[in-house]
């Protein structure tokens, strides 16, 4: 199973990403992508950050183990689009 690394931007430059040491084992991008929404939902609802002041201008960088970047998921995904406008 492909190793997935969730990287944590939280502003631009260098200083403003939180590396993923240890990543996770996952199925494929699919899993990833919702591995990442997840966590981020966990972030938004339970933590208060000092260095984060605004949770959706942040993103996860997805790198595979070759240090790919292979998917990028905007915490603002977390929100669901209200489709159901008629």
């Amino acid at each position: 199973m492909p190793r997935y690394f969730f990287n944590l931007r939280y502003g631009a430059g260098l200083g403003k990403l939180a590396v993923d040491p240890e990543g996770d084992e996952l199925a494929d991008l699919d899993a990833a992508r919702q591995h990442a929404l997840q966590c981020a939902r966990e972030l938004v609802a339970g933590s208060r950050s000092f260095a984060v002041r605004d949770w959706f201008a942040c993103s996860f960088e997805v790198e595979d183990a070759n240090a790919r970047r292979v998917l990028t998921v905007p915490f603002s995904d977390i929100v669901p689009e209200d489709d159901d406008e008629d």
